[in-house]
């Protein structure tokens, strides 16, 4: 299987061949803020199963975190960190994002009161636990 997506202009295309790690939801204020949404919903792939095309500008979103996007047009298309050999696709950014369904979510201690739950998810207080690639 093979997905694409990519920024609001096209300049910034990705495609994911495989099955994602896994796909979640997060209420951080980082991720509320680079998605200007109540929350960030994303999908984690291995790095070498996405190929990116076209020129992506970046910002440090934590000690090791960076996010790119689209120095066009300004969408934030996907993430990386430093040290790790997963890469972050923001669903919104996916051509079918509906074809992904996240499993967790975190930070639900910032979670807006007035989203409807999300059923069958598991909550995590902060950064999801554990070291294992899947959920």
């Amino acid at each position: 299987m093979i997905l694409t997506g990519g920024c609001a202009c096209g300049a910034v295309r990705f495609a994911a061949e495989g099955e994602a790690y896994r796909a979640g939801v997060c209420h951080c204020m980082t991720c509320r803020k680079i998605s200007g949404s109540a929350f960030n919903a994303f999908a984690i792939y291995p790095a070498d199963a996405v190929r990116i095309g076209g020129e992506t500008a970046e910002f440090h979103t934590s000690e090791r975190g960076r996010s790119h996007f689209c120095p066009r047009c300004g969408s934030h298309v996907f993430a990386t960190a430093a040290d790790d050999d997963e890469i972050e696709l923001h669903l919104g950014s996916f051509d079918e994002p509906n074809r992904i369904r996240p499993t967790y979510e975190g930070f639900i201690g910032r979670r807006e009161e007035w989203l409807p739950p999300f059923t069958g998810f598991r909550h995590y207080q902060g950064n999801r636990e554990g070291t294992d690639r899947t959920e």
